[in-house]
């Protein structure tokens, strides 16, 4: 039997933090369970898990197992958690992908991506090296940079702004999606989707 995906979203746990731009690949993982209508539980790895299966098969069989996680440590230590997640489940690091926001993509634009550098990301960092491997998956979703000289920190731990928010459900939706392509079609096939112009 194959193993499952490992689908994490990285944010800050607590309500304080859950509509910040940083916990945008949380908000993505909150859709893809509304998709199968699962809910998160608590599990020993210190993330909050959600056992799915995700789309359906040619012939209506369901779609294959993913597990979707939300760690419940601060960004900068997700690597635990995904580490524990990983080994307890048998997942190989290029089944394993990261739902994160990234500051040096526009707002509502989404990239793909397997292995690579961190950019600065603190979380992505923090996974590579529990996990001893930069292969696996990526799902980017822009937030854009602040403008003039505002600070980047502040900027991710601040909630989209006003202008923005009609575009969030937009992005999300779509972000979710292109999970859900590279799962059944793989990580090519999404990026030739997902990296076109997107629609205005």
């Amino acid at each position: 039997m194959a193993a499952p995906w490992l689908v994490v979203g990285l944010g800050n746990p607590g309500p304080a933090y859950a509509g910040n731009r940083h916990n945008v690949g949380q908000m993505v993982l909150d859709e893809l369970a509304s998709r199968s209508s699962a809910t998160f539980t608590s599990h020993r790895s210190r993330a909050r898990v959600a056992d799915v299966r995700l789309g359906t098969l040619p012939g209506g069989l369901p779609g294959p197992r993913v597990v979707l996680a939300k760690p419940n440590s601060f960004m900068n230590v997700s690597g635990g958690p995904v580490k524990a997640l990983a080994s307890y489940l048998d997942v190989p690091v290029d089944r394993v992908v990261v739902v994160h926001d990234e500051l040096d993509i526009p707002f509502a634009q989404i990239r793909l991506k397997s292995g690579g550098g961190e950019g600065g990301h603190n979380g992505l960092r923090s996974i590579s090296s529990a996990l001893g491997d930069k292969a696996y998956l990526r799902v980017r979703v822009g937030v854009g940079r602040p403008p003039g000289r505002s600070d980047a920190a502040d900027h991710v731990l601040k909630d989209f702004a006003t202008h923005e928010r009609p575009d969030l459900p937009w992005l999300l939706d779509a972000a979710a999606d292109a999970v859900e392509m590279i799962v059944h079609d793989g990580l090519t096939a999404a990026q030739q989707r997902f990296h076109a112009p997107l629609p205005d």
